[in-house]
């Protein structure tokens, strides 16, 4: 497996279109939500991809962008966090949000990290320090809540 840290303008066209075509399979196919993933937040994300596979052929078993602070909330946030169904199970969920707020923390040093989570994945979320600060809410036909990690 290969793990990747890019802006939108480092991502190839082929990177690009498996990026979205896996967010398409997993939010909109597998979870059933007809909903507008191109939300215009890409541009100004940093996005994690873990691959596997050959050059030619990769596949994407993880993935996750981190909005910039200012675009969604006042903080940088973490979302579209996916793993494939092959990868499931495996730990690799964990060791991306391990390096999602490490990298975070890093970018952008004294500041919260918030994040939109579907409820059942409340303490999932609590490994990494994220405590709920909101009532749950309805996206998308799943319960979500917002959850802030504060700044270390």
């Amino acid at each position: 497996m290969q793990w990747q840290w890019c802006s939108f303008d480092e991502l190839t066209l082929d990177q690009l279109y498996e990026v979205l075509r896996v967010r398409q399979e997993v939010f909109t196919v597998e979870q059933d939500c007809a909903y507008q993933d191109a939300d215009g937040k890409d541009q100004r994300s940093w996005h994690l991809i873990c691959w596997e596979g050959d050059n030619k052929t990769p596949e994407i078993m993880a993935y996750l962008r981190v909005v910039s602070p200012g675009l969604k909330y006042r903080e940088p946030s973490i979302g579209r966090v996916l793993t494939a169904e092959a990868s499931r199970g495996t730990g690799l969920g964990r060791e991306l949000i391990r390096r999602a707020v490490a990298h975070t923390c890093t970018e952008y040093p004294n500041t919260g990290i918030r994040i939109s989570a579907q409820q059942h994945l409340d303490s999932f979320y609590g490994e990494f320090g994220f405590e709920q600060v909101s009532e749950p809410y309805q996206e998308d036909g799943i319960p979500h809540i917002e959850m802030l990690r504060p700044a270390r």
